[in-house]
């Protein structure tokens, strides 16, 4: 049996109001309207639902049965309404981002900072893997955006970018290899240090690898790492001179345990920037939070 939606609407206000008249002014038809409504509902229905005398309405058996249901559905109508209000006024909702641990840590922390004292209710969930995942994670859905080191190329057809933050690679080293201080190296003559660099299948390092081959200059390193501040704290024991992003370093190490090293050849900047997937429409929440870094 298909109940057109609109006779369980009057029902549901007839019910509640207990009044015909009431009930029509609610939904801003007739009374008659009204108990035409009702009555198509009860034939529908093989029963009757209300009892009818001059003062009052009440409810049948039938009728009080029937109310719990419908009252259940309304309520649950109400509170759908009332969730798409909060998520487009910012009072409610998620926000899932992947980003790697090094740009949540030297780059995204004042953005979760300030978002979160102006929207304290959305939730952030952090999905924290490098950057050629945090893509893959995006064109799967599992999240809505990704903050990452921007890639040479990415199809238009599934993703959107944003660049937010120009970048600099450089090489540090400590107080062991003074001798490189103060003066251009050129890349060919790191070639006879140890050299520490991120491993192969980050964007970082592709991005220089390509850069090195365009140069026919080969660096091969002593040590790979997936973590950035790791490689900043090898080179600060002296276990080799760490290809790094400047902006990522931290303060107390520049000019003190670490000095960046002059390369004839210069390296070219790179961007950070906000990837979303070119197919799905960003939430409220998310919207916000990408003007938020712009």
């Amino acid at each position: 049996m298909a109940v057109n939606f609109e006779l369980y609407k009057v029902f549901y206000y007839v019910a509640f109001c207990r009044s015909f008249s009431e009930a029509g002014k609610r939904l801003f038809i007739s009374q008659s309207a009204v108990s035409q409504a009702v009555k198509q509902l009860e034939e529908q229905l093989g029963t009757t639902l209300f009892i009818r005398s001059s003062k009052q309405v009440r409810l049948t058996p039938e009728g009080e049965l029937l109310f719990q249901h419908v009252q259940q559905g309304f309520a649950a109508f109400l509170a759908g309404e009332k969730a798409i209000t909060e998520l487009h006024s910012l009072e409610r909702g998620e926000i899932r981002i992947g980003a790697s641990d090094t740009i949540c840590k030297h780059y995204l922390l004042p953005y979760f900072k300030e978002f979160h004292a102006l929207y304290p209710q959305v939730r952030l969930k952090l999905h924290n893997r490098p950057s050629p995942v945090c893509l893959d994670l995006l064109q799967q859905g599992l999240v809505d955006l990704s903050i990452v080191n921007l890639p040479q190329r990415l199809s238009p057809k599934d993703f959107k970018v944003v660049k937010t933050r120009p970048i600099q690679d450089v090489f540090v080293a400590g107080a062991g290899f003074a001798q490189l201080k103060d003066r251009e190296v050129s890349l060919a003559e790191l070639a006879g240090y140890p050299v520490l660099m991120l491993e192969k299948d980050s964007i970082t390092r592709q991005f220089f690898d390509a850069f090195l081959d365009n140069l026919g200059v080969h660096l091969r390193p002593e040590i790979e790492s997936s973590n950035l501040d790791l490689l900043v704290a090898l080179a600060k024991i002296d276990l080799g001179i760490a290809l790094v992003t400047r902006e990522f370093l931290p303060e107390e190490a520049r000019g003190e345990e670490l000095f960046i090293i002059k390369t004839k050849e210069k390296i070219p900047k790179r961007h950070l920037g906000v990837v979303i997937s070119a197919r799905t429409p960003l939430s409220p929440a998310a919207k916000m939070f990408v003007e938020l870094m712009l």
